[in-house]
């Protein structure tokens, strides 16, 4: 969701632990009006997203989420050098399935 003073702004956050991002989130756009005017400003096709603008049909209260990277906090607080270090089932080029 862009900032209504300062649209050039998001209503998002990021937060660092010791230069890692360990967290990050944002409130969410609920304005179907608006997700139709932002979608047509970065080229996109209405038809495409029509699946998505639905779910805002009947209304939608303000919102937001976060992501929290525990294994990037367990990776700074153990002093690791790879997130690898701390994800039970790492997913790698070598490591695809469990």
């Amino acid at each position: 969701m862009r900032h209504a003073e300062y649209p050039e702004l998001t209503r998002s956050f990021d937060l660092l632990y010791c230069g890692v991002e360990i967290t990050t989130g944002a409130q969410r756009e609920h304005r179907p009006d608006v997700l139709r005017v932002q979608a047509r400003e970065k080229g996109l096709d209405l038809e495409v997203i029509q699946f998505y603008l639905d779910f805002f049909k009947y209304g939608c209260p303000p919102h937001g989420g976060f992501g929290f990277g525990l294994s990037r906090l367990l990776m700074v607080m153990l002093g690791l050098p790879s997130v690898r270090e701390t994800t039970f089932l790492s997913r790698t080029p070598n490591r695809l399935h469990p």
